[in-house]
Order: C-alpha cells, then structure tokens, then sequence
C-alpha cells in the first residue's frame, strides 16, 4: 500500500550560490557517504548532484509528512546507488522508499514513493 507520495524540484543556480556561499550548505545536506560519493565527481557533476540529493530529501519529508525539521532532517536521510545505479533511499540507515532523481542544465527533481509491504 502507499503511503507517501512527494515531488520536489529546486533550480541548480539557486543551489549553486549557495554552496558557494557557505560550505556549510553542503556539510547540512549531504551525509559522509554521500560527501565521499560527491568529492569523486567533476566540479559540473557535483552541482547537479547536490542539488538532486537536495530535492530527493524534500522530496522524501513530503512523502512522509513531516518536511525537515526536527523529527526528519537532511542528515536522517541518504540516498544510495546499487550496483547499476538506480538510487534507493534511506531513512535512519533502513531502506524506506523508491526514488527517482533527473536534472536538466537548469532544475533538478526528485520524486520518492513510501509504501508498506
């Protein structure tokens, strides 16, 4: 059964600045994992992929109901890759939801699917 649908899309030049603007930003959105995955990337590649993983986890706190705040927040969720690349995401280190993540020279969107088995 679903439980939680949510969709989120966020524009790369608004993620851009501020990721140049404090590293902060990044250090808040991004887990180790995902901190070690994006310092692998090219300086293009990693913008697209903050900003994905950026709207994946808004994206993930709409389906759940909660948006990010204190009882879900961007360090609680994580988005992994399989071996083919199809991302999977987690809440608290327990797979949880389906997502899809696409970016264009402009935007990037994520859509995450929450369901009981």
């Amino acid at each position: 059964m679903i439980t939680g649908i949510g969709l989120d899309i966020v524009e790369m030049s608004r993620i851009r600045r501020l990721d140049i603007k404090s590293p902060k930003f990044r250090a808040r959105i991004l887990t180790d994992y995902e901190q070690t995955e994006y310092d692998q990337l090219t300086e293009t590649r990693k913008i697209e992929f903050l900003a994905g993983r950026f709207a994946a986890k808004e994206a993930y706190s709409k389906a759940k109901g909660t948006g990010i705040g204190s009882e879900c927040s961007f360090q609680d969720i994580e988005v992994r890759k399989d071996d083919k690349g199809k991302p999977t995401i987690y809440f608290r280190g327990t797979e949880t939801g389906l997502v899809s993540i696409t970016h264009s020279k402009e935007f990037a969107a994520a859509q995450v699917l929450l369901q009981t088995t």
